[in-house]
């Protein structure tokens, strides 16, 4: 998957949140995290790199990645 369709997809699954301001913010707070240990060659945790993974690889087979409601999102943000 190339970083243009990964980041398609980011930006769909955020259209699944847009109305809650605490998820988005949630989300901003994590990907400014990533963003920080990018700069410093931090790389992911094994668990979160085996997550990653299996995104990409559902992703290839042509699933869609995303939540069913603002709740399982909030879940999985706060898991992170």
């Amino acid at each position: 998957m190339t970083a243009l369709e990964l980041n398609a997809e980011l930006y769909r699954a955020m259209a699944e949140i847009a109305d809650d301001e605490t998820l988005l913010n949630k989300v901003l707070t994590y990907v400014k995290k990533l963003a920080v240990k990018k700069e410093e060659g931090v790389t992911a945790s094994p668990e979160l790199q085996a997550d990653i993974e299996k995104a990409r690889q559902e992703l290839e087979e042509g699933k869609t990645l995303g939540f069913n409601s603002a709740n399982e999102a909030q879940k999985w943000m706060e898991a992170i």
